[in-house]
């Protein structure tokens, strides 16, 4: 188990499967150092338990909660392409979409429950760049949606092994 999975576990959290995709796109795509994932949505279990409008169907703190869900499906996505979540060496940038009533203002309170969750995983290398947009609607109706950008630390070449970042 990679420290971070272990993290995971010491805070009572389990690493989801990957969700499959909705459409015709990739969870996470890797090119060279950096990972980016494709906006996860709340899915527990292959299933979305809440839908609708954030500050009308869905309170705020359900919405942040919401949001926690989207960064581990989003550490579930950057490992399907990593191999290892100890290998992240910081999250670069965070975009939350939250799906708004029309007088919500509190998106970046949402999205701090996809910051604060990594921050708690990753300590200093969970520290980011973010933006916080309030939407008409998402995908399945859903409240949230998350993106996440990791860099990768780079691996150094042993004795006969060639360097590939792999």
């Amino acid at each position: 188990m990679s420290a971070v999975e272990a993290k995971l576990a010491e805070l009572g959290l389990t690493l989801p499967e990957v969700v499959p995709p909705l459409a015709a796109y990739q969870p996470a795509v890797r090119s060279g150092v950096y990972v980016y994932t494709s906006g996860q949505l709340p899915m527990v279990n292959g299933k979305l338990e809440v839908t609708g409008k954030v500050g009308h169907e869905v309170t705020p703190e359900e919405a942040k909660d919401l949001a926690r869900i989207c960064a581990l499906n989003a550490l579930a996505a950057v490992k399907s392409v990593a191999g290892d979540l100890d290998r992240i060496a910081r999250v670069v940038k965070v975009v939350g979409f939250v799906a708004s009533a029309p007088d919500f203002t509190g998106q970046p309170g949402v999205v701090n429950g996809a910051s604060e969750l990594l921050g708690e995983v990753l300590g200093d290398k969970g520290v980011h760049a973010r933006s916080a947009v309030g939407v008409a609607v998402l995908p399945l109706d859903a409240p949230v949606e998350v993106e996440v950008q990791v860099e990768l630390e780079e691996r150094q070449a042993g004795p006969g092994q060639a360097l590939n970042g792999a």
